[in-house]
């Protein structure tokens, strides 16, 4: 451990001058240095470096600890939605806790090794009196977007007219210079997001700060040489779309970390249930089961192997946590409407999480001639379709063996000419008796199911009727206020066209 690192928090803050800072034995470390130090501590305990990242721990989390090990500068590349922000963000907690900086530095010098004629000539002036200041971890982070209009200017810096005629000094003094963004984050970690939407002569001004740590502005060379730990993220889209990363550049970028959207159900649903924000109320009045958790999932599954979906673009995961929110808030609605205290989510509730699907993906021609809507009922569905199987024999298999049928009283009851429909604001007494109208869905539901819940299984007597529909059993007809269930071949042969806003 280093002599810096023993000192506690309470002890370094004491020190206001450079005179007691040269006392107290206290050694500087560059950041490369500081996050290589405080990441070895952390493995050799055994604490988690990277909290609430699901789904990388094999793969993406080793990556970056090897190049932080390496004291590498980074880009993370991977589609949107993959954490990659958040994981540069979490480096901070990597960082001493405290820093001496030169009182009134702009470039956060080190009182130590003092890089801006700012902070040479105060020490040069005040010698052991010269006054610091200490930088919390948590100020030591800057983010910037690549966007098209980002100038040389915004981050490098340019020379401020004004300072020079007011000093009375000329361009080439660094005294009137105005530092942009990068100079400023000495001895910080710095973020670029969507490289590659940064345009090639700004990217280019980056190659000596990476390499050598010097500058050019205006013309005139200023030897800085920064202490920055540069975490880049891009999306492979951007290389072909809408720009690139120029070669120099990648070269000079010592890890390149590929990540990627989770692997298993389990991993996405535990992302989704630590990020949505679920209300005090919905909490404490609303029953979710797994099921319904493993479906929001699977749409997203279903969408990334999509052919309307654009898989260069990518599904985020941010599609399923605005799902999921959607989803509760519409058993949240019906339960106030209905004025009832307890409410239980629904498969027809699905039909709310259409909304949180069209804006968060991109369709390739195919899907745009379909239309968002159309593709995100249709992701709903398959959805339903994959996850069936996992509760209830598979119908494609029932077909081909013509025995021991367990959808035999369902489909026959439909037969008969029979309907059931769904209303999406029905009240719990409603719904129930609504569903157990259909005989043989409770059977079923007790024959696989037994043991669960009242209302799991009200659910799954549900699901069972949207499963039997996706596998072509019964017709389902999307209704304005609900869902009609029937018999397939007099749906077919049905001149029924009755206006549906007549249904109560």
């Amino acid at each position: 451990m280093s002599k810096s690192a023993r000192h506690s928090s309470e002890t370094l803050l004491k020190i206001k001058t450079l005179g007691e800072l040269n006392a107290s034995g206290y050694t500087s470390k560059t950041i490369k240095e500081e996050l290589r130090g405080n990441l070895i501590e952390k493995l050799q305990s055994g604490e988690q470096v990277f909290e609430g990242i699901w789904g990388y721990e094999d793969t993406v989390i080793p990556d970056i600890e090897r190049a932080l090990l390496s004291m590498h500068d980074i880009n993370l590349l991977g589609l949107r939605g993959q954490a990659k922000t958040r994981i540069a963000r979490m480096m901070v907690q990597l960082l001493d806790e405290y820093i001496p900086v030169v009182d009134g530095s702009e470039l956060n010098d080190d009182p130590l090794s003092p890089i801006s004629r700012y902070s040479h000539d105060k020490i040069e002036e005040l010698g052991d009196a010269t006054p610091i200041s200490w930088m919390h971890r948590d100020a030591r982070y800057t983010e910037k977007l690549a966007t098209p209009d980002v100038s040389v200017a915004d981050l490098v810096g340019d020379v401020d007219p004004i300072k020079a005629a007011t000093l009375k000094l000329p361009y080439s003094d660094e005294r009137v210079i105005h530092f942009g963004l990068i100079p400023r984050s000495h001895r910080c970690i710095f973020v670029f997001n969507e490289l590659p939407d940064l345009q090639a002569r700004i990217q280019v001004s980056l190659f000596n700060i990476l390499q050598e740590g010097d500058m050019q502005i205006r013309g005139f060379k200023v030897r800085l040489p920064l202490d920055i730990q540069f975490v880049f993220t891009a999306n492979p889209e951007d290389y072909t779309n809408r720009g690139s990363i120029v070669t120099p550049l990648k070269d000079r970028i010592d890890s390149q970390i590929i990540t990627h959207y989770p692997k298993t159900l389990e991993i996405s649903k535990k992302i989704t249930q630590q990020e949505a924000h679920i209300k005090d109320w919905q909490q404490a009045h609303l029953e979710v089961g797994d099921l319904a958790k493993d479906l929001i999932e699977q749409i997203a599954f279903e969408a990334r192997d999509s052919e309307y979906v654009d898989a260069k673009s990518g599904v985020s995961a941010r599609l399923t946590i605005s799902a999921y929110e959607n989803l509760l808030s519409s058993a949240e609605r019906r339960t106030l409407v209905n004025g009832e205290k307890k409410g239980v989510v629904r498969v027809s509730d699905f039909m709310s999480v259409v909304p949180s699907i069209t804006g968060k993906v991109e369709l390739v021609y195919e899907g745009e001639q379909e239309g968002p809507g159309i593709v995100a009922h249709n992701l709903v569905s398959k959805a339903i379709r994959t996850q069936f199987v996992n509760y209830f024999p598979d119908p494609e298999q029932v077909r081909k063996q013509k025995i021991n049928n367990p959808y035999k009283d369902i489909t026959e009851w439909f037969g008969d000419g029979n309907t059931v429909d769904l209303l999406h604001d029905a009240d719990i007494k409603t719904f129930q008796k609504t569903i157990n109208e259909v005989p043989g869905l409770k059977t079923l539901v007790e024959n696989y199911h037994g043991s669960t819940t009242k209302e799991m299984k009200y659910f799954l007597m549900e699901f069972a009727l949207y499963g039997l529909a996706e596998y072509s059993m019964l017709s389902k007809q999307e209704l304005v206020r609900g869902t009609q269930f029937k018999d397939l071949l007099s749906s077919m042969f049905s001149m029924d066209d009755r206006n549906i806003s007549d249904i109560e």
